[in-house]
């Protein structure tokens, strides 16, 4: 799930539990206030009917009169019916009948003086229906105001919460961002790259250092095992240059097929350190920084031409599936080896007869430049051996070659800030490199 989708998930829960307390108080407050002024009514209306026979008139309005002259009664209406629902007597008029027991009155019942409030209908006898009214509301309005201020306060809440869970979400993306920027930086090549650490301290900031000393221990181990490498290759290339030559002489003075046989090693070994250290050339990413426009589509006409003649010679179909017009930021010398090694590959490992066909194709997710032949292809299991470095496979183990091939096509492609897709063709293999549309992306 994306940061943002949490972040507005966590948003809406948040505002949405402030809003429900905010209803839910309003409604317990609101509830006590109504179950306080029915005590209050049931007492008073008690009171009327305590000194008086049921079923007296003369009696209760009397009472009524009684209460009503005392001052903390100004709130309190009352009206006596009779069975047959006239008005007898009381302060106030209602225009419905109340049904019996407790039930809500409002400015809708037009009662003179009240806006909202709660009534009793009691059985006073011999047919008599006291009706006993109280206010809920003292203030006109007490209503709006309490909605209003329950709104703003929660309101406020809601909108405080929300801010701050937008700039914790800002914050937090803006820290991936930072660390992802550094990985892919690292994935192509800069490992001097690392995540900013923020100077006023925190979490974040810690976390930051302890994944750039994580850093600092992979570009160490990184960079040890590059210079042993590229020190043997380099140490090595010379007296084999050497020997080569000493061979060559040899064989000139007494040509012998042992003699062809140990040129033929010198030349395969001498690749191989050449191959080495051309893959660590390119793995530094120093190549970028001479990045230019490269037709993809005349690039592949020209490997196509190239290899035409050795093609038919080997006995193979060389066609051209699909050019798409597509132009890319890259090194052209490296995306033509590129090509050549994996169309070279597609002639050497397939039988006489196999269709290769060479495409460029632009869709949404970049652009696929690929190689794909109709020979036995390379079973699942073996695909991560063929990429890599020194991998080859039991078919292949009698031909010439050194496992180094699709290993610099892997690295060519990272370089561009894409990746090699080995793939099953359904028959045959599908080798492409995969390039976003626009070229390296993550400088």
């Amino acid at each position: 799930m994306r940061l943002r989708t949490l972040t507005a998930l966590f948003v809406a829960a948040f505002v949405l539990a402030t809003l429900l307390t905010g209803y839910a108080m309003f409604t317990a407050s609101r509830s006590a206030i109504v179950r306080l002024v029915d005590r209050r009514i049931e007492a008073v209306s008690d009171a009327v009917m305590e000194d008086v026979r049921p079923g007296d008139a003369a009696g209760i309005l009397r009472q009524l009169d009684d209460i009503l002259r005392r001052r903390d009664s100004g709130d309190i209406g009352f009206e006596l019916r009779d069975g047959a629902g006239r008005r007898i007597g009381g302060n106030v008029v209602l225009p419905r009948a109340i049904p019996p027991g407790f039930s809500t009155v409002s400015h809708n019942d037009r009662i003179e003086g009240l806006s909202e409030g709660r009534a009793q209908a009691r059985d006073a006898g011999g047919g008599l229906t006291l009706v006993t009214v109280a206010e809920t509301e003292p203030i006109d309005g007490l209503a709006a105001v309490r909605w209003r201020n329950y709104l703003l306060g929660f309101g406020l809440i809601a909108a405080v919460g929300l801010a701050g869970a937008i700039a914790f979400g800002v914050t937090v993306r803006r820290r991936i961002e930072e660390v992802r920027a550094t990985a892919l930086a690292i994935i192509d090549g800069d490992l001097s790259r690392r995540v900013p650490v923020a100077t006023h301290g925190g979490v974040f900031a810690e976390q930051a250092r302890t994944f750039n000393r994580m850093l600092d221990r992979v570009a160490a181990l990184v960079d040890g095992l590059r210079h042993v490498g590229n020190d043997v290759a380099h140490d090595l290339r010379t007296p084999l240059a050497r020997l080569r030559s000493r061979v060559a002489l040899a064989a000139a003075r007494t040509p012998s097929d042992e003699m062809d046989a140990a040129l033929e090693q010198c030349d395969e070994l001498l690749a191989i350190f050449i191959a080495i250290l051309r893959i660590a050339e390119i793995d530094t990413g120093d190549r970028r920084a001479a990045f230019g426009m490269v037709d993809l589509t005349a690039l592949v006409r020209e490997v196509a031409e190239t290899l035409a003649d050795v093609a038919t010679e080997s006995g193979h179909r060389l066609t051209i599936a699909r050019l798409d017009d597509v132009a890319i930021p890259g090194d052209r010398q490296l995306l033509s080896q590129a090509m050549l090694n994996l169309t070279e590959n597609a002639l050497h490992h397939t039988p006489p007869g196999t269709q290769v066909a060479l495409s460029v194709a632009r869709d949404a997710a970049g652009v696929r430049v690929a190689v794909r032949d109709d020979g036995p292809g390379i079973a699942a299991d073996d695909l991560s051996t063929a990429r890599r470095r020194f991998g080859r496979l039991d078919a292949s183990r009698h031909r010439p070659g050194h496992g180094l091939g699709l290993p610099i096509v892997d690295a060519i492609a990272v370089l561009h800030g894409g990746t090699l897709a080995l793939e099953d063709a359904q028959p045959g293999l599908s080798a492409a490199l995969v390039l976003p549309a626009r070229g390296h992306a993550s400088a």
